[in-house]
């Protein structure tokens, strides 16, 4: 719900200043939460904390009520601070859930199951706008989504936090093949463990080498949402873009997780490969959106009331105008599942452990956050569109390397804690110890078993 008011360009208004501002309160809470957001998780559970984050969209949802009236963007950026708190424990539990949840060879389909199921809620959003403003025509003024709009996206967002009571602790889950949730720190945590994990994740080199990746994982949305969506077309069509884009991540998640899963590829090769084809749309994105940023410097604003773009606003009922420019949000949609999906993908391979994820995950998202800031910011002091296309573009190319250098060493299995003697912890002739913790050592003695913290596939 929430993406697909932002997805509109200015959360449904015409002047995406206040839009800007909330979304930069937003991600700048969002970055510290979402770094502690996996302790958080840790120690309280899943339920209650997902079911808390999630009332704090319909607040930010609702602060937009006001603001018609008020014309006051006071509470709306003050609600911004709250959803980054809420938002950064929420993607915590979430990477968890789906990263740690599946076997190792349905981690593909796990993470496209939650993307198609959350990118659901984006398209019935876009539905929302495009339906209540389908009768303006293409020379109607445009106006912000009116009052009626905001409240079903608070109904269906309240609702869907209460949803979150249903989830399965990672105790009570048993996969498929009658195995259970790997969990570290001898079945308990505590605040002073969830420290030290922490701290820990600021040495470990293949969590550093991700954060390029990381950084740039949500920049684009604000390019994407404000100078593409919200200055090219009008506000129904603006509904119905952000409903195209989110059906667009749906299909494209479901395409990706067949080659994430796909058992005749090593998963070093399924890696490099989604790897290869993301570089490769990504660009081929971004070279269609400079055509036709090309044609425009500017969208409707207090002081303009029309676009810059030739023949003014696009309205999906002139085909010939229309076609291209939705076509190619389209095409924004479905990289930005496959650039999600490859990451989500990525960290899972690091380990199966719950808890590490929980912290994976909210790191991603808080390092993620960080760039957000950045590029949220970039709109709100009216940084010149083109300026902002080519940020976005080189920022992209410049994550490669990092990301490249962490695929190619991709290895088969990831594993997590178990018992395996003092010996076997250091014999590196075959992988076969981890699957037989307990044999004898080399001089045929058998050895009292020590704990060993298998916690990354990269660190085998």
């Amino acid at each position: 719900m929430f993406n697909a008011l932002n997805a509109m360009g200015g959360a449904g208004q015409i002047d995406r200043t206040v839009s800007n501002n909330t979304n930069t309160g937003i991600y700048c809470s969002f970055i510290v939460f979402g770094i502690i957001g996996g302790a958080i998780v840790n120690l309280l559970g899943i339920r209650w904390t997902i079911c808390a984050a999630g009332l704090t969209y319909a607040l930010n949802s609702s602060s937009y009520i006001f603001y018609n009236h008020t014309k006051n963007g006071g509470f709306s950026i003050a609600t911004g601070p709250i959803l980054g708190t809420g938002a950064g424990i929420l993607w915590s539990a979430q990477g968890m859930v789906m990263m740690a949840y599946p076997l190792e060879h349905q981690k593909g389909r796990f993470i496209s199951v939650f993307w198609i199921i959350f990118n659901l809620g984006g398209v019935i959003g876009g539905i929302v706008p495009f339906a209540i403003n389908y009768r303006q025509g293409k020379e109607s003024k445009a106006i912000p989504l009116p009052d009626s709009g905001y409240i079903v996206f608070v109904i269906l967002q309240t609702a869907g936090a209460f949803c979150a009571l249903l989830l399965s602790p990672p105790t009570r889950v048993v996969r498929d093949d009658g195995s259970h949730v790997a969990i570290n720190s001898s079945q308990y945590t505590n605040v002073r463990q969830e420290a030290i994990e922490l701290c820990r994740l600021f040495v470990n080199p293949w969590i550093l080498l991700l954060v390029p990746m990381s950084l740039g994982s949500n920049f684009f949305y604000s390019y994407q949402f404000g100078p593409y969506n919200g200055a090219l077309f009008t506000l129904r069509t603006r509904g119905l873009n952000s409903m195209l884009y989110w059906a667009s991540q749906m299909a494209a998640a479901f395409g990706v997780s067949l080659l994430h899963d796909r058992e005749t590829l090593s998963r070093k090769k399924r890696g490099m490969a989604s790897l290869a084809l993301l570089a490769l749309l990504t660009n081929v994105m971004w070279g269609c959106t400079l055509a036709v940023q090309l044609r425009y410097t500017r969208g409707p604003d207090d002081t303009h009331a029309e676009s810059d773009y030739p023949g003014g606003l696009i309205d999906f009922s002139e085909p010939s105008r229309a076609a291209g420019p939705i076509l190619l949000y389209c095409f924004m949609g479905a990289v930005d599942a496959h650039y999600q999906s490859f990451a989500y993908w990525l960290i899972g391979t690091m380990t199966n452990d719950a808890q590490m994820l929980a912290r994976y995950a909210g790191l991603y998202k808080g390092i993620q956050s960080v760039g957000a800031v950045v590029a949220w910011q970039l709109d709100a002091q009216e940084v010149g569109l083109m300026a902002q296309l080519i940020v976005n573009w080189v920022l992209f190319n410049l994550t490669l390397p990092c990301t490249l250098f962490v695929a190619m060493r991709i290895k088969a299995h990831s594993y997590e804690c178990m018992e395996i003697s003092a010996d076997d912890a250091y014999d590196d002739a075959d992988d076969d110890w981890l699957l037989t913790p307990n044999r004898s050592s080399r001089s045929g003695k058998s050895k009292k078993p020590r704990s060993i913290r298998l916690s990354s596939a990269y660190e085998i």
